[in-house]
Formats: C-alpha cells, structure tokens, sequence
C-alpha cells in the first residue's frame, strides 16, 4: 500500500491560506493568462506525479459524489439491479434535491482504498478534483471548497500561484 498522507496536516495547511487562495484564484477569474488551461495541466500532471489517490482516498471517505441519471443507470446494470432498487439500497435525496449516497464512506470503497466499481464510477469521481477542467478559473468557489478535503487540490492551488 502506498505511503500514507497526512490529512490533517493539508487540512490546517488549506485553512491557513484559504483567504490568500481565495484572493488568487479572483484574479485569475478577473484576467486569466492566455495559457492557463496549458499551465493548468501541466501542474496538475505534476501533481498526481506526486500524491498518490491509493494512499489517500479522502475523497471518497468524507464526500458523496452527486449521482446523475446516467451514472444510476450504469452502475445498477453493473449489479444486474433495477434501478429502484439500486436507488433504494444506496441512495438518498438531500436538501439540494440530489441523489447522494445515504451513508459515507462510499460503500464501494475497499479497504486497501480501491474502488470496486472504478471502470463505471460516478461522473463526479471521475473528474474529482477537477484540477484538468478546462478554464479552472471558472470553479474558483469549487477548487477551494476542495482544497480542504483534497491534498492534490491544495498542492495545484499553491504550485499554480508558484507558477503565475
């Protein structure tokens, strides 16, 4: 298994610069550089060069992803079930009007921090921490909110601001 990280020390790192992230990622929204979607990807290359998701997984202990249509469809026929049934076993609708998991962690989380569902996993895991999403300036209040849980979304805030 692969070296564990440190959550609570990227936690308290993320609070303790939450504000100055937050006064970063503004101005990029105001005037973002013409290359950002380059840079972007770059760094978030580099960073998942560095934090490995296997020794972490706090994603997927702390955080339900938003299931859309398309991924309840998916994953009851992955387990041969109709789809109330799916929806009844695992599913809850919160105060948004979403369907999210009814407990956390993920029930489809291994012990060794393996999906047991990867190859047809929700949309929102796939894209989590949407540090390669084009036009990254455009989900400001979205990259914050993940820096708290996300160790590679707090390290792509701070090389980028390195970077620019």
């Amino acid at each position: 298994m692969p070296q564990e990280i440190d959550l609570e020390k990227y936690h308290q790192l993320a609070l303790q610069k939450q504000k100055d992230h937050r006064k970063f990622l503004a101005g990029l929204k105001k005037k973002p550089p013409k290359n950002l979607d380059k840079i972007a990807q770059q760094i978030h290359d580099e960073v998942f060069e560095e934090i490995d998701c296997l020794a972490c997984a706090n994603c997927c202990k702390t955080l339900g992803p938003d299931f859309k249509e398309a991924d309840i469809v998916r994953i009851a026929k992955y387990f041969k079930m109709k789809l109330p049934a799916f929806e009844e076993e695992f599913l809850q609708v919160d105060e948004d009007g979403d369907k999210v998991f009814k407990a956390m962690p993920c029930p489809f989380l291994c012990e060794d921090n393996l999906c047991s569902i990867y190859d047809v996993r929700p949309k929102a895991c796939r894209e989590f921490p949407h540090t390669d999403r084009k036009k990254i300036h455009q989900i400001n209040h979205l990259t914050i909110k993940n820096t708290l849980t996300c160790p590679a979304a707090y390290l792509f805030v701070e090389k980028l601001r390195d970077r620019l």
